[in-house]
């Protein structure tokens, strides 16, 4: 079990938010209320996205998993020998398994491999199985907010910085956030290069499937956050007194993730009390869908040069690579 956090005081006895608690405070303050998506993922949360991964309805894991068996010799030589990797949003650490077998079956070995997550305890266990793994490989794992921007370690003898960015979580952003991001990691990667999944427009129907599964992982995914608000806050949402709900806008292309406060109902976090009207919503996710156009335009704005794509059959899902001029 993993030990709740303190809830965080001063020594006067005044409530002392932190970045989750200033997020979510500033969250429920705004009209619409909102939350960033990068809270989902503590402990828990980190585990049942993991759970998410492995549901048949959820198509993009294993479409990416499927890309980077058939077409991982070709990423490979993109990427090159002794680069120096920084993979965002790590998770558990899977999909670089694949990539890092690949990279040393085509003798292009990677120097360094730098897993960073916000999520600092499943981090450092998909670290340390990963070493286990590969003795010789040099693994700095970093539990950041790789949004907010980091210093990259330096590196005598690495031929190139690569960034990893599997799992379409470049979706979570909005398009101008998309921007933002891409352009601060093509000034990182000046002379390397992106490995980047993101997902493809596609039909509603099967979009809302992925995100509605009827085992109930997803909603348990979203409530989540409410319950790492009660764990490590203080706050008493009632969990039963929300709903999932998550749709897609096809005018935005974008998956929209929610939860519905089933009832009226007040709410306190901290020192701060909050009114929910029965109806009223916290947003909680975007999902953006791209065409593969429509990427390589937002990445060629953002600084870099695109390359070669690889989609399934299906066109449901793509990896992109993009040189860092």
């Amino acid at each position: 079990m993993t030990q709740a956090l303190p809830i965080p005081f001063s020594a006067s006895g005044v409530w002392l938010p932190g970045a989750f608690g200033g997020d979510l405070l500033a969250g429920l303050r705004k009209s619409p209320r909102s939350v960033p998506p990068k809270y989902f993922y503590d402990q828990q949360g980190s585990a049942l996205f993991d759970r998410i991964c492995e549901l048949d309805a959820y198509y993009p894991t294993r479409t990416e998993l499927g890309l980077f068996v058939r077409h991982g010799r070709e990423m490979a030589e993109c990427i090159g020998a002794r680069a120096d990797i920084m993979e965002f949003g790590a998770g558990s650490l899977l999909k670089i398994r694949l990539l890092l077998d690949t990279l040393n079956a085509a003798r292009l070995p990677p120097l360094r491999l730098i897993p960073v997550d916000i999520s600092a305890e499943h981090l450092h266990e998909g670290a340390a199985r990963l070493a286990r793994d590969h003795p010789g490989l040099t693994i700095t794992p970093m539990a950041a907010d790789f949004t907010r921007g980091l210093s990259w370690p330096p590196l005598a003898g690495a031929s190139r910085r690569v960034g990893f960015f599997p799992g379409s979580s470049i979706g979570n952003f909005t398009p101008d956030e998309a921007l933002g991001f891409l352009r601060m990691t093509a000034d990182w990667l000046r002379g390397g290069g992106l490995l980047i999944g993101v997902d493809l427009v596609k039909d509603p129907a099967r979009l809302h499937r992925a995100y509605n599964d009827a085992q109930g992982v997803t909603a348990a995914f979203n409530k989540n956050l409410l319950a790492r608000a009660n764990r490590e806050l203080g706050a008493d949402f009632d969990l039963d007194a929300f709903d999932h709900y998550a749709f897609y806008d096809p005018v935005r292309q974008r998956i929209e993730m929610h939860l519905v406060s089933t009832r009226a109902q007040q709410v306190q976090v901290g020192e701060h009390r909050f009114v929910f009207e029965q109806g009223q919503t916290l947003h909680t996710e975007n999902s953006c869908k791209y065409t593969v156009r429509g990427f390589q335009q937002l990445a060629a704005a953002a600084g870099f040069q695109p390359g070669p794509v690889w989609c399934d059959d299906e066109a449901l899902f793509s990896v992109h690579w993009l040189q860092a001029p």
